[in-house]
């Protein structure tokens, strides 16, 4: 499908992928994870300061920015980027996750999702049609398919019918979409850990020649021995010419795994949501929990390796342990900076990893390394 992306393929080591992205608002080295910006924003964090950790792409939720402000406030401001002042590329989901995290608070049949709005109570009908308008309305370059994404654990005829029903919001999200010169129309694999419907789900999208595939239903309570036997029969029914991104997957391990077995691209809240609690990642495996009695007079940085924000300008473990306790909106802010930077230090690793040819040892390393608890 023509469209405005290109991916190509800079290097492999076994099944591992560096590749770079091109879309209308610049080029994302791969593998690249992705800051989520749910409402517009990172939390506690400002667009100038997200770009400064190397992140190249920003996400924002369809379904929170549909009811507030509303999509038609983010278009007449001239799109997502140029609204948030975010100086690089953009992607939005379509709101099918939510169909999974908001279960209790929408009904769903064959034309959609009525949900019940989690602000004040006002309904919000999200169909395969709607869902693409909002995007179009947003602007991002990478937008996705409507999708059903069943709990875990379901019973196997209801992920069939997930599946199923997901292929068909498929079709009807393509045929919505009115900006293909200007967006890339994203299909997403659904299936949950049954490696049938794994195989039915992409081979029923595969032929829709999209510009990239995503794969959902992951990270919502699997093993992680679960989410490796996916990937390792979902990548390879993916085409190779184009990028592979899993869905809400953000733990630093589940990113070393899931590159080894071919996927490019990654988001997750966890880096950001665990910063404002407090918990900041050191290299390579290491976490620290600022609020911990052992930080009170610590002089060093959060990692005296990173080059952040926070660490790079002398911040203390100390200082920020006091931002942390008495609720200064300083220390969520520079806990965020740091854990985004820190995977964005990840992915650049492992790109150079398989640009070198030496992924599968690095990684086998890497994740024989103990995690270091710091308090």
């Amino acid at each position: 499908m023509p469209g405005p992306l290109r991916f190509r393929l800079d290097a492999t080591c076994g099944g591992a992928r560096a590749g770079t992205l091109d879309l209308p608002s610049g080029s994302v080295p791969t593998p690249a994870f992705m800051a989520v910006g749910t409402r517009g924003a990172v939390k506690a964090c400002t667009s100038d300061q997200v770009a400064a950790t190397g992140t190249g792409v920003m996400l924002g939720n369809t379904f929170h920015l549909a009811l507030r402000p509303g999509a038609e406030v983010v278009r007449d401001g001239g799109g997502l980027a140029r609204w948030n002042r975010w100086p690089r590329a953009t992607l939005t989901d379509s709101g099918g996750f939510q169909v999974f995290s908001l279960a209790k608070l929408r009904a769903i049949d064959e034309q959609g999702v009525r949900f019940q709005s989690p602000y004040d109570g006002a309904t919000l009908e999200l169909t395969p049609e709607r869902s693409i308008a909002l995007q179009n309305d947003l602007g991002a370059d990478v937008i996705m398919a409507f999708d059903e994404c069943p709990p875990l654990p379901s019973p196997k005829e209801d992920v069939a019918r997930a599946v199923a029903r997901t292929t068909r919001w498929a079709r009807r999200s393509l045929d919505a979409h009115r900006r293909p010169d200007d967006q890339a129309l994203f299909g997403i694999v659904q299936g949950g850990t049954f490696e049938d419907l794994r195989a039915e789900s992409a081979a029923a999208l595969v032929p829709l020649d999209l510009p990239g595939y995503a794969i959902g239903g992951l990270s919502v309570g699997e093993s992680a021995d679960d989410m490796d036997r996916t990937l390792d029969g979902v990548c390879p029914l993916l085409p190779a010419d184009k990028p592979r991104y899993l869905m809400g997957v953000g733990k630093p391990e589940d990113l070393v795994r899931a590159v080894a077995r071919g996927v490019d691209m990654f988001d997750c809240v966890l880096p950001t949501r665990n910063a404002r609690n407090g918990e900041v990642f050191t290299w390579p495996r290491g976490r620290l929990r600022l609020k911990h009695a052992r930080f009170e007079r610590d002089p060093l940085p959060i990692d005296p390796t990173c080059d952040c924000l926070a660490c790079a300008g002398g911040v203390t473990r100390s200082y920020l342990r006091h931002l942390h306790k008495v609720g200064e909106i300083a220390g969520l802010t520079y806990a965020s900076v740091h854990n985004l930077r820190h995977m964005q230090r990840l992915t650049e690793t492992m790109r150079s990893r398989v640009l070198d040819g030496t992924y599968a040892a690095w990684a086998a390393a890497w994740l024989a390394t103990p995690p270091a608890e710091g308090g």
